[in-house]
């Protein structure tokens, strides 16, 4: 089994192709986090001096915490558990695509829908 593995990423370091699509997911995600963090703490802030709903701060934590960071290691763990094989295979390359450009949506557009949505919330009260 190794030898034939070994085999595969040799073959597929040949064709320049020895991507680990499990590294670069878990990069994506660490990279989405931080850019989603750093919108969220700018966004926040600017409606609170807006608002002066201060509380907003600590819901919008809360937020963060409860459904960013589980879906963020949900495209994690997908991809880390796939086999060695799978890991390097070409063929995963539409599917990452697919789950990187999702997760980047999420990262850049979940701080604005959050931030309106405080907004919102806040001329009603």
């Amino acid at each position: 089994m190794n030898k034939a593995l070994n085999e595969t990423l040799a073959a597929a370091e040949k064709r320049g192709f020895a991507r680990d699509w499990r590294k670069s997911m878990s990069d994506n995600v660490a990279y989405a986090l931080m850019v989603y963090t750093g919108l969220h703490i700018f966004l926040t802030v600017a409606a609170m001096k807006a608002t002066g709903f201060k509380s907003m701060a600590l819901f919008a934590l809360v937020v963060l915490v409860a459904g960013i960071i589980p879906a963020c290691r949900y495209f994690e763990r997908r991809w880390r558990d796939l086999s060695d094989l799978d890991a390097h295979d070409p063929a995963m390359a539409p599917a990452f695509r697919r789950d990187q450009a999702l997760l980047w949506v999420l990262a850049l557009g979940l701080p604005f829908i959050l931030t309106a949505g405080f907004r919102f919330l806040a001329t009603m009260g």
